[in-house]
């Protein structure tokens, strides 16, 4: 891997480039080219909202989106199409380090004292934005501010955003990345351009994972395994198949399909994502779990089980807010597994 020079964030991964530094965008070329476009039309909205699925690109767009507005001030002066970024450029180097001064990377803040990331974006991250915003750019090129994931803002820092959104100033664009769009504000997501980014095909997965050194399984039965339960998401494929995320997410989908579980079935699921060197692998189950539970919750509405869809969608809110409880308080992660593991098996019984 080349020098890393963007900052550690609370969902990096080893060895995996931070979408700051990212000189591939795989996927989403519609979307490139409507935003380009717009900026060549003198068009682009103040506020985009890009929303999909996890792990499959959101970010690094947001950066290659902003890469192209620096590097070409005048909209009418712009390509049709964003431009692959130059690791050695100027530009490049100080997006990817957080250095560039037309461009604020809001994120969960890194908290000295308990030597962890927060479990939110704090309203003292967002007033970042008011100070950000009160410089003009040299060159009158636009500054970015870059909200990832906008779903992590707590309460505080969600209605600080909206003032700044309800008032832009001019050559300034925010762009809100959301996995969840439906748990933002629904004053900030009216005052957004949305746009909503599909999951990445198969090829398209495969050159990622290929531009990382890695790469799909070569038999036919694991490559489809593994596709299949990565949704179309990059991220997850790479967790699924460097960090032993395919086994830990599929004895969680036998354990919480079983009419009767064994207790000690959960506790050698817990034991193995538990330890200090596990803490990748705990997140996959989390994350995983968080998934299963929405993923049951759309299928009941669809199928018109009203109630059944919100006590799956009270458990997914009850389950999230677990998950942040055990890592804000160090919380016993093996006694965590366990109970989340029943409380799910029992909710998606019938």
């Amino acid at each position: 891997m080349s020098e890393r020079l963007a900052p550690e964030q609370a969902d990096s991964l080893p060895d995996i480039p931070e979408p700051a530094e990212n000189p591939h965008l795989f996927g989403h070329a519609e979307h490139a080219a409507q935003i380009a476009a717009a900026y060549r039309a003198g068009k682009l909205h103040h506020a985009l909202l890009l929303t999909g699925p996890k792990g499959i690109g959101k970010a690094t767009f947001a950066f290659h989106l902003a890469h192209h507005l620096l590097s070409h001030p005048r909209g009418e002066d712009a390509p049709a199409a964003f431009g692959r970024p130059d690791p050695a450029s100027a530009v490049a180097r100080q997006v990817a380090s957080g250095a560039h001064p037309a461009v604020l990377h809001l994120t969960r803040p890194y908290d000295d004292k308990t030597k962890k990331f927060k479990s939110a974006i704090t309203v003292d991250e967002v007033r970042r934005v008011g100070r950000f915003l009160s410089l003009r750019a040299h060159d009158e090129s636009y500054r970015v501010v870059i909200v990832d994931p906008a779903d992590e803002m707590n309460r505080n820092a969600a209605n600080a955003l909206l003032k700044s959104l309800e008032e832009p100033p001019a050559r300034a664009i925010f762009l809100l990345i959301s996995h969840a769009p439906g748990t933002l504000l629904p004053t900030i997501r009216s005052r957004c351009q949305v746009m909503r980014f599909s999951p990445l095909s198969e090829p398209e997965i495969d050159a990622v994972l290929g531009s990382f050194g890695s790469g799909l399984p070569e038999a036919p039965d694991a490559r489809r395994a593994l596709i299949d339960r990565a949704g179309g998401s990059a991220r997850q494929a790479i967790l699924l198949a460097e960090h032993g995320g395919f086994d830990v997410t599929q004895a969680a989908d036998q354990f919480t399909a079983k009419a009767r579980r064994d207790p000690l079935d959960a506790y050698r699921l817990a034991d193995a994502v538990s330890g200090r060197d596990q803490a990748v692998t705990f997140d996959i189950l989390n994350d995983h779990l968080l998934e299963t539970v929405a993923l049951a919750a759309t299928d009941a509405a669809a199928r018109g089980e009203g109630r059944r869809a919100a006590r799956l969608a009270e458990l997914w809110d009850e389950a999230n807010a677990t998950i942040r409880d055990t890592d804000t308080y160090n919380l016993d992660k093996r006694q965590h597994v366990v109970g989340l593991l029943n409380r799910i098996g029992e909710a998606l019984g019938r």
